[in-house]
């Protein structure tokens, strides 16, 4: 009588989640004996690594889906750690096929890659990207972050990943942290306690962008967004030839000076073949209380800018003016994007319609070979 029971708290086991990998423990074999006597269920786990950052969570999901489970009066969960060998099964089963260090983001990969550059730095063009990965997450997209301003990182404190946070390593294979179900790696999660600073040049940037992009196990991804460096340096041209086929959204401010400097971000963007999707304008005007507006950088860079970049057939749209928002700042201090603390102040309100269109484009079909045959 307890078999049918037995394989009623497996199912239910199987399918809990591993909050690193998102996918269910049943398909990462992950699960061992359950048996169930006198109403306990004894469920055997194991997991990828000693140590594993989410076992605790691991294991509370696994109880909780075996109480469920009508006829189960407790459990008891034994929790274990995979052989090498079930190590390396599971990491061949995750790249699927793909050799090591192969970059799983070409011109033929259904993820789209959108790379968020701005000509100049202090225009918010990472608390623009945190906010809209959360935003597209929150739409149910699988969405990875490559924090690529290597010199000034930004993404984990904006996006709450606390300090000392690392990837997790399976073998060869290195597991981004997840917050607000957005799959983040930066270069702040590698420096050694008491380093803040990254005084690097050109090859051991371009290495690093690559490892990213190689090493780093992101699973199947709906977008990937890319938080690139502020100008046209090594990096911009290190992820032009890396991703040629990436779009690029430019911001800006409303201010004459910042619009200058975007538009050049963006040709050298164009000069590898990346194509350009859109304007966001940053720092727009403030509704105040009495009605009037605070135009604080000026106004009209970020039409200025979508229109020095259109070309005929192909015109960039200005996607959005997000205005001025202490709100949008408290968040990103606070770790908590602003799309999700407040999603009714005006900031919040534009980034998830930046969000809306943006997913409502897609990436287009052409040019990408489909993965089927012909009958």
């Amino acid at each position: 009588m307890t078999d049918p029971l037995a394989a009623a708290v497996r199912r239910a086991v199987g399918a809990v989640s591993d909050p690193e990998l998102r996918r269910p423990l049943a398909d990462l074999d992950m699960l061992r004996d359950i048996t169930v006597e006198d109403g306990t269920a004894h469920v055997g786990i194991v997991l990828t690594i000693v140590g594993c950052p989410a076992a605790t969570r691991i294991e509370s999901d696994v109880r909780a889906a075996a109480a469920a489970v009508p006829g189960i009066e407790g459990v008891e969960v034994a929790v274990g750690v995979m052989t090498p060998a079930e190590r390396r099964a599971l990491t061949e089963r995750l790249r699927d096929g793909r050799a090591p260090r192969q970059m799983p983001f070409g011109p033929d990969a259904l993820t789209r890659v959108i790379a968020v550059t701005s000509g100049k730095g202090g225009v918010g063009k990472s608390t623009l990207t945190a906010n809209l990965a959360v935003a597209l997450a929150a739409r149910g997209r699988r969405v990875g972050l490559v924090d690529a301003d290597v010199h000034g990182f930004s993404i984990p404190g904006l996006l709450g990943i606390p300090p000392g946070t690392q990837p997790t390593r399976i073998d060869d294979l290195m597991l981004p942290p997840v917050a607000h179900d957005v799959k983040t790696i930066s270069i702040g999660m590698f420096l050694r306690d008491g380093e803040s600073v990254v005084a690097w040049r050109g090859p051991m940037l371009h290495r690093t962008v690559q490892q990213f992009l190689t090493d780093v196990f992101f699973g199947d991804l709906d977008v990937l967004l890319i938080d690139m460096p502020p100008g046209t340096g090594d990096i911009a041209i290190t992820l032009g030839h890396l991703l040629p086929h990436a779009e690029v959204l430019v911001v800006t401010t409303p201010q004459e000076a910042a619009s200058e400097v975007a538009i050049r971000s963006a040709l050298v963007a164009r000069q590898t073949g990346q194509r350009v999707i859109g304007v966001v304008e940053n720092m727009a005007a403030m509704a105040l209380p009495d009605g009037t507006l605070l135009e604080l950088f000026g106004a009209g860079g970020g039409q200025a800018v979508a229109d020095a970049l259109s070309q005929g057939s192909d015109p960039v749209p200005l996607l959005v003016s997000v205005p001025l928002s202490p709100a949008l700042r408290t968040g990103g201090d606070a770790g908590i994007p602003v799309v999700l603390a407040d999603p009714t102040d005006p900031a919040a309100q534009t980034i998830l319609a930046l969000a809306e269109r943006i997913d409502a484009t897609g990436r287009g079909l052409a040019g990408r070979r489909l993965t089927v045959t012909p009958r």
